[in-house]
């Protein structure tokens, strides 16, 4: 699938002496670095890059029965600032070259800097034979034994690693954002219903979502346990973590999406440890969570009183649709929801209170509804933090100014009154 994501290419400046050149002169050692890379503070290499293998050819140019042999070629990668797939954000390579790849990104801070400005992916590529990206088993002795294994370390190949890796990471970007975690989630509504006909179903699904217990209508308690987070997660995606609801990280429908796609899991890995594995970023993402209880019914927000008004006057409609919607299929009736009211409550809902009280429409010229396409709920009234995207930084200064114009009308509509 052609995607269009603009590629740019780091390339890195050689150092050339003034020092004439010397056949006889001994080449220098590169000097031993004070703090290795994986010593720096976890603190810091996490905000900088997370690490990824990916298994790379040993010989892209040759067809030799040992040509086929692979390796896992390690990169970095930090996706913080990227405008994603759809939008044509770039993404910004680094090249790796003689040393490992941590010690490079650590020391390439214009890279970070400009990822806001182009709202790029960063990726930092381990170039083969150094560093955790060693042929022959990651063995440096068998890989630096002789000449039969070093004849490996070229340039070339380097560079035929890059790009496949490059190209494998491009399809894998376009498939996650699009299709896969979207697809993950779509087809698993049915296999929850279709596991929990039988005991062992149950028991399978119990152990694949590490509940506390089992349950009589598992299937049903599994779907609405699982909606409430995919829901939940999408209306609080912030830019930056956040504990509003739950504990979650920046970009949390993101990183559901990469649990998802997570490779640790492995391409053979089932539905159900994928899905659990998003819901777990949502139920369990600061990792104190042992077992899950569906029945749950604790309120920490104090939010219970809702229901009561989502049956008296806010009456919402939500429904989903087979062929478009990773829910369920479920088309809203207002009269199953009258019904569900009055066995709650006793009272029928006023369906067209809020509308004929409040309009529903344009309400004023005034009040200005700023879209956000990456917003979230109330996104604008957290907390600013230095990692706040661009576009959010941009709507504070928008709402500052339509502020600043209320009060600025308030007092000129006030001097002007006449009594």
């Amino acid at each position: 699938m052609a995607i269009g994501i603009s590629f740019q290419w780091l390339f890195l400046l050689c150092l050339v002496s003034s020092v004439p050149f010397s056949l006889s002169r001994i080449t220098p050692r590169f000097p031993s670095s004070l703090i290795s890379p994986e010593k720096v503070s976890v603190s810091t290499t996490t905000k900088l890059y997370k690490t990824s293998y990916f298994t790379q050819t040993l010989d892209h140019f040759n067809f030799l029965p040992q040509s086929y042999q692979t390796f896992q070629q390690r990169y970095l990668i930090n996706d913080t600032f990227w405008g994603g797939a759809k939008t044509k954000a770039p993404i910004f390579v680094y090249t790796g070259n003689e040393g490992e790849i941590e010690w490079f990104a650590q020391n390439t801070g214009f890279m970070f800097e400009t990822a806001p400005h182009f709202k790029a992916l960063l990726v930092f590529l381990e170039h083969r034979f150094y560093g955790k990206s060693i042929p022959f088993g990651g063995d440096k002795e068998v890989a630096y034994s002789n000449t039969s294994t070093l004849g490996y370390l070229s340039s070339t190949q380097a560079l035929a690693d890059y790009a496949t890796l490059i190209i494998d990471l491009k399809n894998n970007i376009s498939a996650s954002e699009s299709e896969n975690c979207y697809q993950v989630i779509k087809e698993s509504w049915q296999q929850i219903k279709d596991t929990a006909k039988t005991s062992k179903g149950i028991n399978l699904l119990r152990k694949s979502f590490k509940l506390c217990k089992n349950y009589e209508y598992i299937g049903d308690y599994l779907e609405s346990w699982l909606s409430t987070a995919f829901v939940y997660t999408a209306m609080t995606d912030y830019p930056t973590p956040s504990n509003f609801l739950n504990p979650l990280p920046a970009y949390p429908v993101k990183q559901m999406c990469k649990a998802i796609d997570n490779p640790k899991s492995g391409r053979n890995s089932n539905t159900f440890e994928k899905v659990y594995g998003a819901a777990n970023i949502y139920y369990n993402y600061s990792g104190t969570a042992t077992c899950f209880d569906l029945e749950d019914n604790s309120d920490p927000h104090g939010l219970s009183e809702w229901s009561w008004q989502a049956c008296t006057e806010i009456i919402l409609p939500t429904g989903g649709s087979t062929n478009e919607s990773i829910f369920p299929a479920y088309e809203w009736h207002y009269s199953d929801r009258a019904s569900s009211c009055q066995r709650a409550f006793g009272i029928h809902p006023r369906r067209t209170w809020i509308t004929t009280h409040f309009g529903g429409f344009n309400i004023s010229e005034t009040i200005v509804a700023i879209v956000a396409k990456e917003g979230a709920h109330h996104v604008d009234l957290r907390f600013s933090t230095k990692e706040d995207p661009e576009w959010l930084k941009e709507v504070r200064k928008q709402e500052v100014r339509i502020i600043e114009g209320w009060i600025s009308q308030y007092y000129h509509d006030l001097a002007h009154l006449s009594f």
